[in-house]
């Protein structure tokens, strides 16, 4: 790609370009200037555009040089765009009808036409809004399930996978931004950090010389870097999952590569605990929103719990792969040794699971980009309070999650801090 083949796209140079399109006009409908075309994009990377015709919608996102939350000295690889298309399409075969249909795809000009989402909202939004998504567990965990087993060494040849790999090799610019902003720049002095302050200040200070913490978040980077286990999402938070009440579907896959496969679960789980710990800070009354956080910690419980047994079911299933090969487990001898791996297993990927869900929370409120849940809490103490709560839960799963036997065990510790109030003055 050469830099004059790309260009940003504004709503004429799009009505004109979409209108070269015959099957993307024919879904449109209507004359390409009667079309509504909105940007609506309101993520850290790119541009996102609604475009309404009279017989239908569609979303096109088209990437930026730079960090859109930056701005043009912090320049980004336009390929990226590439790794989106082509994990969009590896997740279409392997979890069907759980992420948007990929209308059109321009290399060029890094863009993505797309089936439009329409009424799902954004999952973060929700959940700061107190709505509750009855399908979300049995949706995001097959969609968790068969993309992370399905690509991984215990489903496919040894062959297959190492041809993956090097396929999303070369998104090493998207893997460096999470090496850096989740895995390091909270735990140091960066010009682009930052927190609740003055309430956090002190919190931010222990953090940076935490040792046990640097060295508990430094393993995690170092698996983050070296362990491709599978093909995953590799930024899966509340913000790339929209929802209804009847369906899921995941987008923006664009930081995809073949990593660790606790750091998609991790990032889930991490991310409905934030949720969790931020509701009191938009209660309009003590205790109105019990009902809606009983619901998320059922569902932390229930995404790792539905996860472990599809992902184990796959693994009796569909085996296909050079990992444990089934020769050297045959009899009813092997195949309880067999199933008693598994089991060790999935403890080992549980124990990533909690690791990576506490480096997620800690990048949120001390590093540079933040969510919504506790963004949107306006009272500035009120939302130290919950980033203090939730600090405090991170740490202790991030330098001891091996002490978290179970997901009961998370979900407990988080009712324990849910109520703790903080000393700023410490």
């Amino acid at each position: 790609m050469t830099s004059d083949e790309y260009r940003i796209l504004r709503e004429t140079d799009l009505r004109d370009y979409l209108a070269q399109l015959p099957a993307i006009a024919c879904q449109l409908g209507g004359a390409p200037a009667s079309w509504s075309i909105s940007e609506v994009g309101d993520g850290n990377l790119n541009l996102v555009f609604i475009v309404r015709g009279g017989a239908g919608s569609i979303a096109v996102k088209q990437a930026l040089p730079y960090v859109r939350l930056v701005g043009e000295s912090w320049p980004l690889p336009l390929s990226r765009s590439h790794y989106e298309h082509l994990a969009l399409t590896h997740q279409a075969r392997l979890a069907p009808g759980l992420v948007p249909a990929v209308l059109h795809h321009d290399e060029a000009l890094a863009l993505i036409a797309m089936e439009f989402l329409e009424p799902h909202i954004i999952m973060r939004k929700g959940l700061v809004g107190g709505t509750t998504y009855p399908r979300f567990v049995d949706d995001i965990t097959t969609f968790l399930a068969r993309t992370l087993f399905l690509s991984s060494d215990l489903a496919v040849p040894a062959a297959e996978k190492k041809q993956g790999i090097a396929a999303f090799a070369g998104n090493h610019a998207l893997c460096k931004i999470t090496e850096d902003l989740i895995f390091t720049d909270p735990y140091r002095i960066v010009e682009q950090n930052r927190w609740t302050s003055p309430w956090l200040d002190t919190t931010a200070a222990r953090f940076r010389g935490d040792l046990d913490l640097h060295v508990a978040v430094s393993r995690l980077k170092l698996k983050f870097m070296a362990a491709p286990e599978a093909l995953i999402h590799g930024d899966l938070h509340t913000g790339s999952i929209m929802v209804t009440e009847r369906e899921t579907q995941v987008i923006d896959p664009e930081f995809a590569f073949y990593g660790p496969m606790g750091f998609d679960i991790g990032a889930v789980i991490g991310n409905l605990l934030m949720g969790y710990l931020a509701s009191s800070g938009h209660e309009t009354s003590p205790g109105d929103r019990r009902t809606f956080e009983a619901w998320l910690l059922e569902t932390v419980e229930s995404v790792w719990t539905e996860f472990a047994r599809k992902f184990v079911e796959l693994w009796r299933t569909e085996a296909k792969g050079d990992g444990y090969p089934p020769t050297l487990f045959a009899g009813a001898n092997g195949a309880a040794r067999l199933d008693a791996e598994r089991q060790a297993y999935m403890a080992q990927l549980f124990c990533d699971t909690v690791g990576f869900a506490a480096a997620k929370i800690i990048r949120r409120i001390l590093g540079l980009a933040h969510n919504i849940d506790f963004e949107l809490i306006d009272d500035p103490k009120r939302r130290a309070i919950c980033e203090a709560r939730s600090l405090r839960l991170a740490r202790a799963m991030l330098v001891d999650a091996a002490s978290f036997a179970s997901i009961g065990a998370v979900t407990n510790a988080a009712r324990e801090v849910r109520d703790w109030d903080p000393d700023f003055g410490a």
